[in-house]
């Protein structure tokens, strides 16, 4: 076997993708191939997630998976969130890793490799720091899916939500500088991408730490005149009482940023929001969200939720309902909440059944699904641009500015277009998520 291949499984978001990416990158910098299955690779990586109890548990069945079907001379490295909390455990736990990497020091895979190809003894690598490594030796931090791609502009989080165990994985937010991101979206937009996803736990912290007011408002205009052929850029991740009205008035003014904001709200009640140590200000909330509408008419809003926080009581509960009747999100993910122990919150326990967080998870759903559908149904008969994605048997499938990449809906398009277009396509019909057209001629 060739020891100079090398595959890496990603599980979890976006941003471990971009790790995932940028691993890769100095891999083949060194020389090392990527080879597409596990079973053709001397290094298998999985970048594992382990940010709540469903995703920690995908992370320890592919670890076992590929560690049962490990061959003689191959070497399997955890690296990522699962590994940066729990370290050794997840060696302990799954017999038959060889290294072991947290996600603070992705930029040193190469060391880790290094020394499992010397020494064939295990090697955990989890040096202490406080938060992810800006020494990124040479990497872009993106990941390029099809004609998009995100860059990911900050990394950890520093706010106090006690239900969210990032800042336990990832220390404090730590901004990259305004000059790298930049040059990568000029790289990107050279490699033909349609599409700039910016990523990070609090796209709206960005800066912050180097001391900007306003930060990503100010990396949003600069990323307009950096790559001014690249379509669309897109924003995630917006933290609650950080929407500015300059972060608004960029939106509003500058094509190329789409009129798309996610904006995760977790809940409408003060006192869950309080509990769950959020911002708390529902009239600022109605505030900004109408000027937002109001400066940006077809602004695509959307939010997360959860439901069963520990405390949620009925009446709290329906108070999430009635807000989301009154303000008609375009988009809306709600989880059950998920119990992490070290997290702000481990003291207020997990006391409310399983049943009854299934129980309002599917009221709140359907609730959404009929809103849903009403704000599709009103784009038919209009025009919308849509990036195609891939087309099979006479269908091309596609996106609007309104849905995110691999989160939202999609646009089904009549007849195979190339993927990578950027089409205008008439809306003929509409589902609850998607919608279905034509391509103008």
């Amino acid at each position: 076997m060739n020891e100079k291949t090398f595959h890496i499984v990603s599980l979890g978001c976006s941003k471990n993708s971009v790790d995932s990416d940028s691993m890769a990158q100095l891999l083949i910098n060194r020389d090392y191939t990527c080879v597409d299955t596990p079973r053709k690779a001397h290094v298998i990586i999985v970048n594992t997630c382990g940010f709540i109890d469903a995703a920690k548990e995908e992370s320890y069945k592919t670890l076992a998976e590929l560690a049962t079907k490990k061959k003689n001379g191959q070497v399997l490295i955890a690296a990522g969130c699962l590994t940066q909390r729990y370290g050794v455990e997840v060696a302990r736990r799954v017999p038959g890793i060889d290294g072991i990497l947290g996600t603070r020091r992705w930029m040193d895979i190469l060391e880790v490799v290094d020394n499992l190809n010397r020494s064939r003894e295990p090697n955990y690598h989890l040096p202490e720091t406080a938060t992810v490594g800006s020494d990124e030796r040479g990497a872009l931090r993106v990941f390029v899916q099809g004609a998009s791609a995100y860059i990911k502009i900050a990394d950890g989080c520093r706010r106090p939500c006690a239900f969210c165990a990032i800042p336990l994985i990832k220390g404090t937010a730590v901004s990259r500088p305004i000059d790298s991101i930049l040059a990568e979206a000029h790289s990107l937009q050279e490699m033909g991408v349609r599409e700039i996803v910016l990523i990070a736990q609090d796209t709206t912290d960005y800066g912050y730490d180097l001391g900007l007011k306003n930060g990503l408002a100010q990396l949003l205009t600069k990323l307009t005149k950096a790559a001014p052929h690249v379509d669309w850029i897109r924003v995630m991740y917006a933290y609650p009482g950080y929407v500015t009205d300059e972060l608004i008035e960029v939106i509003a003014t500058h094509k190329q940023v789409v009129h798309y904001l996610d904006i995760p709200l977790q809940h409408a009640h003060p006192s869950t929001l309080r509990r769950m140590k959020r911002p708390a200000n529902i009239d600022w909330i109605h505030k900004t969200l109408e000027k937002m509408r109001k400066d940006i008419p077809d602004l695509a809003i959307r939010t997360t939720f959860i439901v069963g926080y520990p405390g949620e009581t009925e009446k709290e509960f329906q108070t999430l309902l009635d807000f989301i009747e009154e303000i008609r999100f375009d988009k809306v993910g709600a989880f059950k909440f998920s119990f992490e122990q070290g997290t702000p919150g481990e003291s207020l326990g997990d006391p409310i059944p399983h049943e009854l967080k299934e129980e309002r998870l599917k009221r709140l759903m359907e609730k959404q699904q009929a809103i849903s559908l009403d704000r599709n149904q009103a784009f038919v008969g209009q025009n919308l641009d849509v990036l195609i994605e891939g087309a099979a048997q006479g269908t091309s499938i596609g996106r609007s500015y309104r849905d995110a990449p691999e989160i939202d809906g999609l646009v089904l398009v009549k007849g195979e277009i190339p993927t990578g277009s950027m089409v205008s396509v008439r809306i003929d019909g509409a589902m609850i998520y998607d919608l279905v057209g034509v391509a103008n001629k």
